[in-house]
């Protein structure tokens, strides 16, 4: 009975785990005169009680310009030191990225609820932009939410699925 019963429990684990969370973004060429690639972090906030999960964050090695992602250092970075939670990498170039954050332990802690992505980019020298896409976890189907910055970010998506 405990063999089926520690079997059942890791099929289960084993499904929440492996639910898709992806994120494509695009960082749009700008025509500007000293060009910085925008330092990018991304959460997940829950919508009824206002907790954050981080996920990422794209900087590069001087980390006194990432108080300028203004929303993400008062909600968790500050709280923080290298290494920061989540996938961490270097800043991104103009054009479409994507980052998997499928894996993330965070994730699968998440209760069930109604979430929001939040994607917030700020730029050395230039604007800060924050994007947010609504979501429902855990994923009972596939789904799709997109939005679209003005400035800083181009078009944001993210795929969410079982």
């Amino acid at each position: 009975m405990r063999v089926a019963l520690a079997a059942a429990l890791c099929a289960l684990a084993g499904a929440a785990w492996s639910a898709e969370f992806k994120v494509e973004l695009e960082v749009p060429r700008l025509s500007v005169a000293e060009y910085h690639a925008p330092y990018v972090a991304f959460w997940v906030r829950h919508d009824e009680s206002g907790a954050v999960t981080p996920l990422g964050l794209w900087y590069d090695d001087q980390e006194k310009w990432l108080k300028d992602l203004r929303l993400w250092w008062r909600r968790t970075g500050r709280g923080q030191s290298d290494p920061y939670d989540g996938l961490t990498g270097a800043t991104r170039r103009p054009g479409q990225h994507s980052v998997d954050f499928s894996e993330l332990p965070a994730l699968a802690d998440l209760p069930e609820g109604d979430y929001e992505l939040v994607v917030e980019a700020a730029r050395e020298v230039g604007g800060r932009e924050v994007v947010r896409l609504p979501f429902h976890w855990p994923a009972d189907q596939a789904a799709t939410v997109d939005a679209t910055g003005d400035q800083e970010l181009g078009r944001v998506r993210l795929r969410t699925a079982p």
